[in-house]
């Protein structure tokens, strides 16, 4: 895995990229003293876990974190700092850990295998959908920037649909429900659509999505997503489901509970 440092005191940076060096599930850390030269990296260059002091100058270790969520969905947190103070604020930001310093590396070591432990299943395919949580698209492992975010939600949804044809009045339905389906939002949903298959072009994924005698579609043989793996039965990707689907849409939430009810057995 690879590893980002940054604090800007010098010694401790590099007392903690020692440890990370000691520890054989890193294969890579680096250390930065400043956190935009660290964010310039994580824009760069995929992460799998960052360690962040939180009070630093320009910004601090919270808002990295939050930038870093942004670019680098998948990208583990965990914060070292000397102030217990931080701790809500730290997991606001969805942080995976908060260790208070000095650090030792049984401490450390013991961290990076809750992160380890808690990290989704590495999907293969060059177009990976991943819903556990927030939903988001990879190709060949980079995020996908989407024109629109109705766009997206509307990708989403078909996802959710698991292949099955929609209709552009009830895709509408979910994506504005409180709006009527008029002349003008029919227009506003034609640019929603348009935005869409422009990204995928712009990604060469085009394939994945299909609109034909108005309906549409995703084309679930172009792509893997841990949901359809957690129908299939896949027990790796079972057991890493966190018990967020799509959470930033609310019309996820029926899919989330059969999820959940799916994993536990319970109604």
């Amino acid at each position: 895995m690879r590893v980002i440092c940054v604090d800007d005191a010098t010694v401790i940076l590099q007392h903690t990229v020692n440890l990370c060096e000691a520890i054989p599930q890193i294969d890579e850390v680096k250390g930065f003293t400043n956190p935009l030269e660290a964010l310039a990296f994580v824009q760069e260059n995929p992460v799998d876990l960052a360690l962040l002091d939180i009070e630093m100058p320009e910004m601090t270790g919270i808002q990295l974190a939050g930038k870093i969520k942004e670019t680098r969905p998948g990208t583990a947190v965990i914060f070292l700092t000397a102030y217990s103070q931080y701790a809500v604020d730290a997991f606001a930001v969805r942080a995976s850990g908060y260790l208070l310093k000095p650090v030792t590396k049984d401490a450390l070591t013991t961290e990076i295998g809750y992160v380890l432990s808690a990290r989704p299943k590495k999907m293969t395919g060059d177009v990976v959908i991943r819903t556990f949580g927030n939903f988001d698209v990879y190709v060949k492992e980079e995020p996908v920037r989407f024109k629109s975010a109705k766009g997206k939600e509307l990708l989403a949804y078909l996802v959710d649909r698991r292949g099955s044809n929609v209709t552009r009045a009830e895709a509408f339905s979910v994506l504005w429900e409180d709006r009527d389906y008029d002349r003008g939002m029919q227009k506003s949903f034609d640019v929603v659509i348009r935005r869409l298959r422009e990204t995928l072009r712009e990604y060469k994924i085009e394939n994945i999505f299909e609109m034909k005698q108005g309906t549409m579609r995703v084309c679930p043989e172009h792509f893997t997503c841990d949901a359809y793996l957690f129908y299939d039965g896949d027990v790796d990707v079972i057991n890493t489901y966190p018990g967020e689907y799509m959470s930033s849409y609310s019309w996820a939430s029926m899919t989330e509970s059969f999820l959940t009810w799916k994993l536990t057995g319970e109604r």
